[in-house]
């Protein structure tokens, strides 16, 4: 474990950034007192490729309209010009 002072670490938080991804333990200290700790995040692992293909499989089996979204609107709003 190497402990660095809150200004020492203000001075080279780049260096240490650097050290704590290669796995040093970096622990910055305020009054000699241990204040926080610098590691890398834990990445998230991505979704299963397979996660949506329910839902995608329920849309294309739905049958379609025939109609684009205007040709809809036009229908909603046509109005009777007797």
């Amino acid at each position: 474990m190497t402990a660095y002072s809150v200004a020492e670490a203000k001075n080279t938080l780049p260096k240490l950034i650097d050290r704590a991804l290669q796995g040093e333990e970096v622990v910055i200290t305020r009054h000699g007192k241990p204040v926080a700790e610098l590691k890398p995040l834990r990445r998230q692992p991505p979704a299963p490729a397979g996660t949506y293909a329910w839902l995608r499989s329920r849309r294309d089996a739905r049958p379609g309209v025939g109609l684009t979204s205007v040709e809809i609107l036009d229908l909603l709003y046509e109005t009777d010009d007797l």
